[in-house]
């Protein structure tokens, strides 16, 4: 069995949207914070990596939200390292509501082990690997589903660019693996708004649209000042949900990350699914894929 670990958090009030819902990039900060104690605990903290020259890099995240989160919430966050592979090794996370013991949110993350000096994964040390699983490892490891194939993007696809800012790195210099789901959302909002569907008019229709499930693959760091070049576009539109894609790319056309979004369409005053108008479907209609 893996060594867990579980931190607590209570919900702030700038961690919401105007939902009043905790934000979806908050989550994976609430991961990351979560991860890095859970490492520490382990007997890895950050002087550990320092002495041993290693790092890890984030390779893939996923996550699925169950039931929204909200301003004085308590939360616990679950987690364990669920596999370790050469140089490649994935944590799982389960966040739930400390009163009630629902579960708010599962995710994961997949690390790539590197070379702090040469940046190219090295193979995982035994004895890393016997800190997280003190029983051993399991004979067969998890099955791991892989990143899904985004479809080619359509004509219509929508197309903006973002420069990174200071206030978007982390300790690495690098944009920070939560921005790219606040960056998701806002190039989200901005398509909305090119096919005629500003946020104000999907309030007129007393809807809302909540993220049901991200999933990111992160290819390259982005770095300070560098302007990314970011496509999305629709796919798999159902009655009440769509998958939105993304390519993120430097301005050379270098991929930095893909991505893909659930997105449900809920009433606003019960927050439970409804169907998409029809006019919607016909303005979206260039977006799909």
């Amino acid at each position: 069995m893996p060594r867990t670990y579980t931190r607590s958090f209570r919900v702030r009030y700038y961690e919401c949207d105007p939902y009043r819902h905790v934000n979806n990039a908050t989550y994976l900060r609430y991961a990351t914070q979560t991860a890095i104690e859970a490492s520490a605990d382990a007997g890895y903290d950050n002087a550990k990596y320092a002495g041993l020259g290693t790092t890890w890099f984030i390779r893939e995240a996923g996550i699925d939200y169950l039931h929204p989160a909200r301003e004085g919430d308590r939360l616990n966050v679950k987690t364990w390292v669920n596999d370790f592979r050469r140089v490649r090794s994935r944590r799982d996370f389960e966040m739930t509501q400390t009163d009630t013991g629902e579960v708010v949110v599962r995710a994961f993350t997949d690390w790539i082990y590197l070379d702090v000096q040469t940046q190219q994964p090295v193979r995982i040390p035994e004895e890393l690997i016997a800190a997280f699983f003190p029983e051993g490892l399991p004979a067969e490891a998890p099955r791991r589903d892989p990143f899904p194939e985004l479809p080619s993007p359509p004509p219509g696809a929508y197309t903006t660019r973002r420069r990174v800012a200071w206030h978007q790195l982390d300790t690495a210099g690098h944009l920070n693996s939560a921005w790219y789901l606040s960056l998701m959302e806002d190039v989200a909002l901005g398509a909305a708004e090119h096919a005629g569907w500003p946020l104000a008019r999907v309030t007129e229709h007393d809807l809302a649209l909540y993220a049901r499930q991200h999933r990111i693959e992160y290819l390259r760091p982005a770095l300070f000042g560098e302007e990314l070049r970011v496509t999305t576009y629709l796919s798999a539109m159902r009655r009440s949900t769509a998958l939105r894609h993304y390519w993120v790319e430097l301005a050379s056309g270098e991929p930095v990350a893909r991505a893909q979004t659930v997105w449900v369409c809920v009433d606003a005053q019960t927050g439970r699914p409804a169907p998409i108008p029809q006019d919607w479907l016909r303005d979206f209609a260039g977006q799909m894929a």
